[in-house]
């Protein structure tokens, strides 16, 4: 059994690595296991978890991970979105499409925390693009089937989920809060998703979809 580690942005991310890609990866003798990014230490010891802040506490985060000896990899799945300025790469993207972007990025960290084993994944633009993948789901969740039919012109308006944009507005995680205001982060989103299914989702999200190939490949 190969061991992973898996950085997380917060709750929703690491239900969504437990609930749908670990037992996927469990059947090729792959154990991923996702650790919640920490963004602020006490004195005392206490840790408060979830969301960025900035980038050296991730860095930490992604260090102290590579320190067990024992894993194969160590891999981070975050959302792009809102991802502070000081990561390495941000400062440095061209014009070019969202993915291109992120992944600009993705190359730019694994060259700063310079080991082989880590390979970073950046959600574009979060993790509510892949509820886009079937946003009827996010209805039939909610018993909101009118917001699912509101939701699915917003995901054929875009080639693919991970083009609905990187804006404060219309993020895909506001669009769903906008058209359902009961729409609950880490109680709804794992739940659509695994729903939805890794195979649809895989196929409408290639960004999304080289990172579990390369985590089968391992």
């Amino acid at each position: 059994m190969k061991r992973v580690l898996a950085l997380v942005e917060g709750q929703t991310e690491e239900r969504f690595v437990k609930d749908v890609l670990a037992p996927h990866l469990l059947a090729l003798e792959v154990s991923l296991t996702p650790t919640i990014a920490t963004t602020k230490r006490v004195k005392r010891g206490a840790v408060f978890q979830g969301g960025i802040t900035d980038y050296q506490k991730v860095e930490r985060d992604v260090k102290r991970l590579l320190g067990d000896s024992g894993v194969v990899a160590v891999t981070t799945f975050i959302d792009y979105y809102g991802l502070p300025s000081d990561f390495p790469g941000m400062e440095s993207r061209l014009a070019g499409s969202p993915v291109h972007r992120a992944q600009h990025v993705e190359i730019q960290w694994k060259s700063q925390i310079g080991d082989r084993r880590f390979r970073p994944y950046l959600m574009v633009h979060e993790f509510e693009a892949l509820l886009f993948c079937k946003p009827e789901a996010i209805g039939v969740a909610l018993n909101m089937p009118a917001a699912g039919q509101t939701l699915t012109r917003v995901r054929e308006s875009f080639s693919t989920p991970e083009e609905i944009n990187d804006n404060p507005e219309s993020a895909p995680s506001k669009r769903i809060m906008h058209t359902c205001p009961s729409y609950q982060k880490v109680v709804h989103g794992p739940l659509v998703a695994q729903r939805i299914g890794l195979t649809a989702i895989r196929q409408q999200c290639a960004h999304f979809d080289d990172w579990v190939k390369w985590l089968e490949s391992l």
